[in-house]
């Protein structure tokens, strides 16, 4: 028999999530999406059905007045429902550049606020008049929110959420999600309502909000927020998985007309970000070993990628992927064990195409590290991998070996996040790499010059 004193407690939480609910209209966000000179996007998602607008200002000095004007403009109402997840997402357009935009959100027509304003910046117009702006992203993967009646028994496998405060009062310039944003349970994988309500309850984390507001966000995924764990091309919901993380993630584009997945690609500053995905195309993993077959990113997405790299002039070129690029090791989920034909092709071509200034971010592993490829007549590789967030964080990793890894770069047992900050003039621009932990000490950083990043080559 079940004792009324043993459900107290239980009773106590759940009137006091109710009470929260009912105290405000929000149950997500704001969210920062894409961010250009031009353009902007605010992803908003209510508790209820309801009218959304946003109301949005900027003082500026007009040419020939002596004092400065505030404008304010409201958007158009957006209807979240439940056919939209309760969902609006705002693309603000004919904005100006390097000018700062303090927004307000209206549900209903009452005006909703946090603790912390509401603002974004556009990007500056710098190209033919200075040097690039410096700029720091944020990042990281495996971000493990617990949901106690449908996660595992024993000991809570996420934990110290705090880091995205930690994260949020840096003030990065923009946040990189490498995959695994949400960990998909097993009551959520066989329908398209199991993995909206898996984002949604997630995306409610509290300690998670101020970074979300705070920067514009860009996303990837892995196969803990494609699917279930290992999921591949063969996912019966895949289509499914892609409308609602494209919901959930209001990312710049997504594939190519005919190609649908979760790619695509923005600059930020003078640095292009290539965003992979890693799953849609994928071959399953126990698969007979075929080279013809055997793919990560399928033909289109890789012949997209090698194109796009080979047009880009950016002094560093960011390819980010869900699981290991470099590490030569056949553990896992690594490049090298699924598909080694097509790991081989890719980086081989960008010796053949002479692509110069491409480095690789990426998560998975529950552990960080530096990787370093050095290449014979060939500048040298380096992928950044920086895991876990929030997840259970790996205590040895399995290829303890890695031969690429630079010394002190393994973080491992502990739970970080990593940044990427790009400064100096256009002509010497440098990267500094950091990793810190929850409470943001800063545990390892490396530099690399993007004059180490391209061909090499004998003097005359």
């Amino acid at each position: 028999m079940i004792r009324l004193r043993s459900l107290l407690p239980l009773l106590v939480l759940l009137l006091a999530v109710s009470v929260a609910a009912q105290d405000s209209p929000i149950h997500a966000g704001p969210m920062l999406g894409p961010i250009t000179h031009r353009e902007a996007t605010v992803w908003v998602q209510t508790v209820d059905p309801a009218e959304v607008q946003l109301r949005y200002t900027v003082t500026a000095l007009l040419e020939g007045g002596p004092t400065p004007r505030t404008a304010f403009i409201t958007t158009e109402p957006i209807t979240a429902n439940a056919a939209n997840d309760h969902i609006a997402t705002f693309r603000l357009a004919n904005l100006e550049p390097g000018w700062t935009y303090t927004y307000h959100v209206l549900v209903n027509d009452e005006e909703f606020s946090r603790p912390y304003p509401f603002s974004f910046t556009t990007q500056p117009l710098w190209q033919w008049r200075t040097d690039p702006p410096t700029f720091t992203a944020a990042l990281g993967s495996c971000n493990y929110v617990p949901d106690t009646p449908y996660d595992r028994p024993g000991d809570p496998y996420g934990g110290e959420h705090e880091i995205f405060e930690t994260m949020a009062g840096m003030n990065p310039d923009l946040m990189l999600w490498l995959g695994d944003n949400v960990y998909y349970r097993e009551v959520d994988w066989w329908s398209p309502e199991g993995l909206a309500y898996r984002n949604r309850h997630d995306r409610a984390l509290p300690e998670l909000q101020r970074l979300l507001a705070a920067v514009p966000n860009y996303a990837i995924w892995d196969d803990h927020d494609f699917g279930p764990n290992n999921s591949d091309r063969s996912y019966i919901l895949k289509g499914a998985a892609l409308d609602v993380f494209q919901r959930y993630w209001p990312n710049p584009t997504y594939g190519l007309p005919g190609t649908p997945g979760a790619f695509y690609q923005f600059q930020f500053a003078d640095v292009e970000f290539f965003m992979l995905d890693n799953r849609y195309y994928r071959t399953p993993n126990n698969a007979p070993e075929d080279p013809e077959d055997d793919t990560i990113l399928g033909h289109a997405q890789l012949q997209w990628l090698l194109d796009a790299l080979q047009a880009s002039y950016a002094p560093f070129k960011v390819v980010a992927i869900g699981g290991q690029v470099l590490n030569p090791n056949e553990v896992f989920e690594t490049y090298a064990n699924i598909a080694p034909a097509e790991r081989q092709f890719l980086l081989d071509e960008i010796g053949r195409r002479d692509i110069w200034g491409v480095m690789f971010l990426s998560g998975d592993r529950h552990h960080t590290e530096l990787n370093r490829m050095d290449r014979e007549d060939a500048y040298p590789l380096y992928e950044f991998t920086s895991s876990p967030l929030t997840s259970g964080a790996a205590t040895n990793p399995r290829d303890s070996t890695n031969v690429y890894r630079v010394d002190g770069t393994l973080v491992a047992g502990q739970r970080n996040f990593g940044t990427m900050t790009v400064e100096g003039p256009r002509t010497n621009r440098v990267m500094t790499l950091r990793t810190y932990a929850t409470d943001g000490a800063l545990l390892w950083e490396h530099r690399i010059e993007a004059n180490e990043l391209r061909p090499q080559r004998e003097e005359d």
